[in-house]
C-alpha cells in the first residue's frame, strides 16, 4: 500500500556531491589517519572491512482455534447491487484443521453481514455469528477436512481504509474493496490471518455495464438477462487481505510481458472511461518497471495469470492487491506526477504479495522493501544521484517506535521510509554484492510464503557471513529514532608542512545509546583537491585524529547519504 504524501508535486530533484578535480598523482596530503575510541581505548585504521489499529484490536480479532485451521481454497460468489447497498454473498471455504483438537471452526465474519445458512460436508450445523467471529458449533480433532458452505447478505461496513465501499464517479457506480490488514471479513468469510493462504475462485455479479475485475486469471463471464457475472481464479496461494474486487463501467487495454523463459503474460488495465487517455500515459510505467523487478529479485511471481492496475477512489493513494493494484483516481493525472506509487504498488507484487508478513508486527517487510524498492528503480533509470535524491526525500526523525512490532504507526512513514533507510544501511553493511544475492535468496525460498524478521535476518546472515545482532537490534528490533552524531573540528599547524586535524564526535541520541555504522570522511584540500576515508564507529564518543602534508579547508561527513543520521557541528 501506499498513502500518497501531498508533497510529492515538489519532489526533491538534488544533484549533490559534484567532484571537481582529481587528486594529483604526486600528491598525497593524508600521512596518516588514526582513529582513538576513548571509552573503548582501541585503534583501527581507516579500513572498512495511514490508518490505525491497536495491538489489542489486533489480538481481539481473531480467536485461539484460527491459528490450528488451514485454509486450502476459497469459492466466493457475490452479488452486488449498487442501488441499495446490497451485498449477496455465497462462499465456499475448503481446508483441514491442523495440529490441535478445536471446540468450534471459527472463522472472521463481521455480524453486520447476516448468515442464513451454514453447511459443513454438505450437511446443516448449528453455528454463532457474534461481533467479528463466525462459530461452527461443533468439535474438531487434528486432521479433520471441511468443506462450509456460508450463505449471507447486507451492507458491509466501510472500516479501516475503506475495506468495502458503494460509491460513484461521474455519477455512476463504482464498487470496490481494500482490506488490509484485518478486515476482509467486513464482506466475506474467511481466515483473516495473513499466514493462511488458499487459492481462491471469485464470482462477481453486477449490472452488464460494469466491468468486475479481481485477483488472477479471467476464467470466464456469463451473461444473464441485465446481470453479467465475472469468473477470476487464482492458483497461487494468497492471504485473504489480498483478495479484492474492482466494478465499474472501465476502459480497458493492455501491455505485454515477455518473462524470461519466454512466457508472455498480460498486463491488463482498468481505467475510468474519461480517464482513459491519463491512465495511457501514466500505467507506462509498470512494464519497464516489472521488466527490472523480475531481473533484480526473481521472475514475476504471478508470471501465469496477469498483473493489472484498476482505478477506484481510494484518493489517499493505492493498494497493492494481488495480481491487481487498486490506483487512486487522483494519481491517474496522465502528467507521471506519481510514478513512484505506481513503481511502489508493483514491487509489492514481490514484497507483500509472493512473500507476506508472518505478523502485522513484520509489515515493514511490506512497505520498506516496496518503498526502497522505488529508490532502486530510480537508481537503474537516473543514476547513484537519483538514489541519493530519493532517498533524502525518505528521511526523518522517526521517533514514533521501533521498526517490528510498531504498535499504532503500523503504516506510518516509520514503517515506510525508515524501513527503506534500514534497507539502504543493509546494503552498505554488507555491500551490494551481498545485499542483491539476499533479495533474491529470501524472495525464493519465502516465494508463496510467510516471512518474519527473524527469517529475513538469517538469510542475511547465511549470505554475507556476517552477525548482525547489532544491527538489526539497533535499527530494527530495539531502537528508535536514527543517529544523532554532534562533531567538533580542531586544527593544529605542527610544521611548515606537517598539519593535524581532530574531530571529536558524541551520539547524543536517545532512542539507542550506542549505533555502530561506517561513516565517510571526506577532506577538502586547498585546489579542489579531496581524499575520502571511512571509519567504522562503535562508541559513544570517538576522537578521529588526522595528520597531512597540506591544510584541510573542510571536512564532509557521508557525502553519498548512506546513514540515517544527523550531523551536526558544535562550536567550541
Amino acid at each position: 500500500m501506499k498513502v500518497k504524501n501531498n508533497n510529492r508535486l515538489l519532489l526533491i530533484l538534488i544533484t549533490l556531491f559534484l567532484i571537481i578535480g582529481a587528486i594529483l598523482i604526486f600528491f598525497n596530503p593524508i600521512e596518516s589517519i588514526i582513529i582513538k575510541f576513548s571509552k573503548l581505548k582501541n585503534i583501527v585504521t581507516n579500513e572498512y572491512q495511514g490508518n490505525i489499529i491497536s495491538d489489542d484490536a489486533l489480538s481481539k480479532y481473531y480467536t485461539k482455534n484460527q491459528k490450528f485451521i488451514d485454509v486450502k481454497h476459497y469459492n466466493i460468489k457475490l452479488d452486488l447491487f449498487p442501488k441499495t447497498k446490497l451485498l449477496k454473498g455465497n462462499t465456499i471455504i475448503s481446508g483441514n484443521v491442523t495440529d490441535s483438537a478445536i471446540t468450534s471452526l471459527d472463522f472472521n465474519l463481521y455480524d453486520n453481514m447476516k448468515v442464513s445458512s451454514v453447511t459443513l460436508n454438505s450437511k446443516n450445523i448449528n453455528f454463532k455469528q457474534q461481533g467479528t467471529t463466525l462459530s461452527l458449533l461443533k468439535r474438531f480433532s487434528s486432521g479433520d477436512t471441511f468443506s462450509v458452505v456460508i450463505k449471507y447478505q447486507g451492507t458491509p461496513e466501510s472500516l479501516g481504509f475503506g475495506s468495502f465501499e458503494f460509491g460513484k464517479f461521474e455519477k455512476k457506480s463504482v464498487v470496490y474493496s481494500l482490506s488490509e490488514p484485518i478486515y476482509a471479513s467486513t464482506w466475506f468469510p474467511c481466515n483473516d490471518k495473513p499466514t493462511d493462504k488458499a487459492t481462491a475462485d471469485i464470482f462477481i455479479t453486477n449490472d452488464s455495464s460494469k466491468t468486475s475485475v479481481s485477483n488472477g486469471k479471467l476464467i470466464d463471464v456469463v451473461m444473464s438477462g441485465a446481470r453479467r457475472t465475472y469468473h477470476w481464479q487464482t492458483q497461487y496461494p494468497i492471504s485473504s487481505y489480498l483478495i479484492a474486487i474492482y466494478s465499474a463501467e472501465y476502459s480497458e487495454f493492455e501491455e505485454i510481458y515477455t518473462s524470461k523463459n519466454g512466457k508472455k503474460m498480460p498486463i491488463k488495465y482498468y481505467a475510468f472511461h474519461s480517464h482513459l487517455q491519463n491512465a495511457k500515459n501514466d500505467f507506462a510505467i509498470n512494464l519497464p518497471a516489472l521488466k527490472f523487478f523480475a531481473n533484480k529479485f526473481g521472475e514475476y511471481p504471478f508470471v501465469k495469470e496477469k498483473y493489472g492496475v484498476a482505478e477506484f477512489l481510494w484518493n489517499a493513494g493505492a493498494m497493492e492487491h494481488q495480481t491487481i493494484t487498486g490506483i487512486g483516481e487522483r494519481l491517474v493525472s496522465g502528467k507521471g506526477f506519481f510514478k513512484d506509487i505506481y513503481v511502489h504498488e508493483l514491487a509489492h507484487q514481490w514484497w507483500g504479495d509472493a512473500v507476506s508478513p508472518k505478523t502485522w508486527k513484520d509489515v515493514w517487510l511490506n512497505e520498506g522493501f516496496a518503498t526502497y524498492s522505488e529508490a532502486l528503480f530510480w537508481e537503474y533509470q537516473a543514476g547513484s544521484d537519483a538514489l541519493i535524491s530519493t532517498m533524502i526525500s525518505k528521511y526523518g526523525d522517526f521517533e514514533n517506535g521501533t521498526l517490528y512490532n510498531p504498535g499504532s504507526a503500523l503504516f506510518s512513514k516509520l514503517i515506510y521510509d525508515k524501513g527503506s533507510w534500514v534497507l539502504h544501511m543493509l546494503r552498505r553493511e554488507v555491500g551490494d554484492k551481498n545485499f542483491f544475492a539476499i533479495l533474491k535468496a529470501y524472495f525464493k525460498k519465502y516465494k508463496y510464503r510467510n516471512a518474519s524478521t527473524e527469517n529475513f535476518k538469517n538469510i542475511c546472515e547465511d549470505i554475507s557471513h556476517k552477525n548482525l545482532d547489532y544491527f538489526f537490534n539497533e535499527w530494527i528490533f530495539k531502537g528508535k529514532g536514527i543517529i544523532d552524531l554532534n562533531y567538533k573540528y580542531k586544527y593544529k599547524k605542527v610544521s611548515p608542512t606537517n598539519y593535524q586535524i581532530t574531530l571529536e564526535l558524541l551520539q547524543t541520541q536517545k532512542g539507542f545509546s550506542i549505533y555502530h555504522f561506517p561513516l565517510d570522511v571526506q577532506f577538502d584540500f586547498k585546489g579542489q583537491l579531496f581524499a575520502d576515508s571511512t571509519f567504522y564507529i562503535t562508541s559513544k564518543d570517538t576522537a578521529i585524529i588526522f595528520n597531512s602534508k597540506a591544510p584541510v579547508y573542510n571536512v564532509e561527513f557521508d557525502k553519498n547519504s548512506w546513514l540515517l543520521s544527523k550531523i551536526k557541528e558544535v562550536k567550541n
